[in-house]
């Protein structure tokens, strides 16, 4: 399972597209509501999350923790204890770190990025902490997977599901959302 946190004003397409392509996929994902269960995107839309930060099991195990951007969302989820508590488990546990757009400054601020190779929403280059920014689209390296932004959140998620199942696997969702 992978955890995919909302706090208010994240991106509604950097999230909302990984959780539908995964499930796609077969990937269970497991979206987190940061104060709640209804979190507001910052686009103004309304997203009800499966469970919130106040259920979450430190026992369950976890394949991963996904963080959308958009502002102030990714603030909003650096801030969280819960959140850095479940992104530092994943990264102590050498499991996937998924952060698009801005969202990977949260990684770099707790000096995650060292040595890696990351991509961000352009301007937020100096907040990848020790990392090669790259500027790709899409980056991976070993377990981190970053992004650029809402437009290319499909390719994010592919590489999610290549990640954690296989190209293949990724290929065939790419097909059937028509996307080649």
């Amino acid at each position: 399972m992978i955890y995919l946190f909302l706090a208010e004003g994240f991106e509604e397409i950097e999230a909302l597209t990984p959780v539908d392509y995964l499930r796609r996929a077969g990937i269970e994902v497991t979206t987190v509501g940061v104060g709640g269960k209804q979190i507001t995107g910052a686009h103004h839309i309304p997203v009800v999350a499966d469970i919130t930060t106040d259920a979450l099991d430190e026992h369950v195990p976890m394949d991963g923790v996904i963080l959308p951007g958009g502002m102030p969302g990714t603030l909003n989820l650096e801030k969280d204890a819960k959140v850095m508590h479940f992104v530092n488990r994943a990264f102590a546990e050498n499991k996937l770190l998924c952060a698009i757009c801005a969202a990977p400054s949260v990684l770099g601020h707790a000096g995650m990025l060292n040595g890696k190779k990351a991509t961000c929403f352009p301007g937020f280059e100096q907040d990848l902490t020790g990392a090669q920014a790259t500027g790709e689209p899409v980056e991976t390296d070993a377990n981190i997977i970053t992004a650029r932004g809402a437009g290319v959140a499909a390719d994010f998620a592919f590489a999610i599901i290549a990640a954690m199942k296989d190209e293949q696997t990724a290929d065939a969702i790419c097909r059937q959302i028509q996307s080649k």
